[in-house]
């Protein structure tokens, strides 16, 4: 009668290959392990630091005060040019206009928008160019960018806001930037709605 066992030529014994699995069954463990541990202490890293320290592109603003005191008080809508010298738009979204509806812009110079909402989430869009942001009660959304060519753009809202929506758009003045800073000398805020 012959052995149902099978003679290792190299002498392991039948022990050996079980030993190698389990031990790269432990270093995978270990590697497994050492990866979720990392994710982990990043995601509690940047929770603790955002947290403390939030990213400096979100403000917030009350809208209960938003008309009475603030950057947004309704005589200080519109663009204007600040001490150091940039051209800034600050503007406000509600069911179903923007205010100032419309706003001067000097074209071929970078212009610093600054919005926000009062009521419901609303959006823009500047034409044809890459002014493009949405408005969110609570917070102030900035961007920057320049328009290369005079004329008028059309400004709609671009995020359903109600019944009034299709309704909703502003127009957008690109002049000659002397003909801009004229106008800038003789108003503290422009647009180009007479006040």
């Amino acid at each position: 009668m012959t052995s149902s066992k099978s003679v290792d030529p190299h002498g392991d014994g039948p022990h050996a290959s079980e030993t190698v699995a389990n031990s790269a069954e432990h270093r995978w463990a270990i590697i497994v392990g050492l990866i979720i541990l990392s994710l982990i202490a990043m995601m509690v890293f940047t929770g603790v630091y955002w947290s403390s320290m939030p990213p400096s592109r979100v403000e917030t603003v009350d809208v209960k005060t938003l008309h009475l005191k603030g950057e947004f008080v309704e005589n200080n809508l519109g663009t204007s040019i600040e001490k150091d010298g940039r051209v800034i738009v600050r503007l406000i979204a509600q069911q179903y206009s923007f205010s100032p509806q419309c706003i001067v812009v000097p074209a071929g110079i970078s212009v610093t928008f600054r919005g926000t909402s009062t009521d419901a989430i609303h959006g823009f869009v500047v034409g044809r160019t890459n002014a493009n942001t949405m408005l969110i009660p609570g917070f102030v959304s900035t961007f920057t960018t320049s328009f290369p060519k005079t004329g008028e753009q059309l400004m709609p809202c671009h995020e359903y806001c109600g019944t009034g929506h299709e309704a909703m758009w502003a127009k957008v003045q690109v002049i000659p930037p002397d003909e801009f800073f004229a106008k800038a000398k003789a108003a503290e805020r422009l647009s180009c709605v007479p006040r």
